[in-house]
């Protein structure tokens, strides 16, 4: 009957280090979605950037068409 109440600490502590494990693993889901919204967000940005630079440029370069027709 001794080995009963070893079997039950291990199983607890099993159990216990099994509950780790899930957490930690959910704790990285969760960081890896925050990362990957990070990343479409920043995409995003430097895509809307990217425009902003286009547009100034072809302003610029309207601007100087304008004044070599002058």
């Amino acid at each position: 009957m001794s080995s009963i109440p070893g079997l039950t600490l291990l199983m607890t502590i099993s159990l216990g280090l099994a509950g780790c494990g899930a957490e930690t693993i959910g704790t990285a889901a969760v960081v890896a979605t925050q990362k990957q919204q990070e990343i479409e967000q920043a995409q995003q940005l430097k895509e809307s950037v990217q425009q902003q630079l286009d547009a100034a440029q072809a302003l610029e370069q309207q601007r100087l068409k304008d004044i070599q027709s002058q």
